[in-house]
């Protein structure tokens, strides 16, 4: 089964920036489409973007021009470089295999989920 670590989260001011790393544990992400996803207290998970094998990406319109996803497969790594944060940002954030197409989806194939890193915005 896929295993996934998210490191990276923490506490910032309104502005600041944060960089969420994805480690692929125990196997290559080489030839997987990754999705980052958050989960607000109260609120449903939500897509935030996702990063195809070649290297397409896809955004949601809340963080569209103030993130940026990357990947290194050398490094069994996905990057979600988070700027101009602001509070609405704040969740724990997960990042999963997503349903590859023409564009990568914000669609997770599995229902399954690690333990995520918090992010918190608060001035």
């Amino acid at each position: 089964q896929l295993q996934f670590v998210e490191s990276g989260g923490g506490l910032v001011h309104p502005g600041e920036s944060l960089t969420l790393s994805c480690v692929g544990s125990g196997f290559s992400l080489e030839h997987y489409a990754i999705g980052w996803f958050r989960q607000a207290p109260g609120k449903e998970r939500e897509g935030v973007s996702s990063i195809g094998a070649a290297g397409a990406t896809k955004y949601s319109e809340g963080v569209r021009g103030r993130f940026t996803i990357s990947r290194d497969d050398g490094q069994n790594t996905v990057f979600l470089l988070m700027h101009s944060l602001e509070s609405e940002d704040t969740a724990t954030y997960y990042c999963a295999p997503v349903w590859p197409g023409l564009e990568p989806t914000l669609k997770p194939i599995f229902d399954s989920w690690g333990q995520g890193t918090q992010v918190t915005v608060s001035s």
